[in-house]
């Protein structure tokens, strides 16, 4: 099967496992894993930050940041289909007791004037007091759309006049710096935090850190045993992640080419209403509205090849480590033959 549901399915390449094998290890909960303080303190020193925290998954780092930002009753401000709102199980409200705060967003990017309007008012009782600002880079919703780094410093201006903290999702933040040529350090020097996943474009099996201040990263590692998150031998796993930053970093370039090819082929066929403009990893189409999504898929599964539904008429393709360009061509081809014979 060729599978297009998302730059997660990508399965360790052998050199990655053979790091894996050999990873020097220890009781990461007695914080003696070498491997995974060499990942924690070289994800942290890359992005400018002061320590860093090795967890299985972004939703963890995710929820863990925003417990140690906020307390319960408070407010995080988003847009409404970032991925701590829409894909983390409701996780903002049970494990912190947060509400959320939606901004209007041009594919997931919101303005800083956008973001101060909807600041509440901390002298209301009647409000939620708002605490952080949360941005997703790439935006999954919008397409693996890239944010843009002076309207983030725009937003960063705002949260240090209201107090308040700003984290970033930066699940496939690789991918936004492979395409506007930013560096780590710029990226990181915004944020108060930053979530960065190693297995969705890096292709590692599993693992995100979490990047801030040495006091705050001491907070977020008792959240993270609350959680239930703490890992002992989790070398191996850390090992990966290393190997990712070595190895898999240039060749992110490689899937938005063929992300692009997806999007040049989607916008000639006659049962494509309309794509997202391509800028990343991710391809979200709008099929015609006599075209069932469900029976789309099952067309597609049936030829080999696997993608998801992503809302009404909607449908999204992600490319990674595990497509290339013969299996672009193979699922370019059976687009058209669809649009053939149905």
């Amino acid at each position: 099967m060729i599978d297009l549901r998302s730059d997660t399915v990508t399965r360790p390449t052998p050199a990655m496992r053979a790091a894996m094998a050999k990873a020097d290890v220890g009781d990461d909960v007695f914080g003696e894993d070498p491997t995974v303080i060499a990942l924690e303190e070289r994800m942290a020193a890359l992005f400018g930050h002061e320590a860093g925290l090795f967890c299985a998954s972004g939703t963890m780092t995710n929820q863990i940041a925003l417990n140690v930002h906020t307390r319960p009753g408070d407010e995080v401000i988003c847009d409404e289909g970032a991925h701590i709102y829409r894909y983390e199980g409701g996780g903002l409200m049970a494990n912190s007791g947060c509400s959320v705060k939606f901004v209007p967003a041009d594919r997931g990017r919101f303005t800083a004037a956008q973001a101060e309007e909807a600041i509440g008012n901390a002298a209301d009782v009647h409000q939620a007091r708002t605490r952080v600002v949360s941005i997703e880079n790439t935006s999954n919703r919008g397409g693996g759309s890239v944010w843009d780094l002076d309207q983030v410093q725009g937003i960063r201006n705002v949260c240090d006049r209201h107090g308040l903290a700003l984290h970033m999702d930066g699940a496939r933040l690789f991918n936004a710096m492979a395409v506007d040529g930013r560096t780590p350090l710029d990226w990181g020097r915004p944020f108060d935090s930053i979530s960065i996943c190693l297995s969705k474009g890096l292709g590692a099996p599993v693992g995100s850190v979490l990047v801030g201040p040495k006091d705050f990263i001491g907070l977020a590692r008792r959240v993270r045993k609350r959680f239930g998150g703490g890992m002992r031998q989790a070398g191996i796993l850390a090992a990966a992640g290393l190997h990712a930053l070595d190895h898999h970093v240039a060749r992110l370039a490689d899937d938005h080419a063929r992300a692009k090819r997806l999007e040049e082929a989607l916008l000639t066929l006659p049962y494509v209403a309309g794509v997202m403009p391509v800028r990343t990893n991710i391809v979200i189409l709008t099929l015609a509205a006599d075209r069932p999504v469900d029976a789309f898929l099952e067309a597609l599964r049936e030829r080999g090849i696997l993608a998801v539904r992503f809302g009404p008429r909607m449908v999204r393709m992600v490319t990674h480590l595990d497509v290339d360009d013969a299996a672009i061509a193979t699922v370019i081809d059976t687009l058209g033959l669809l649009a053939r014979h149905g």
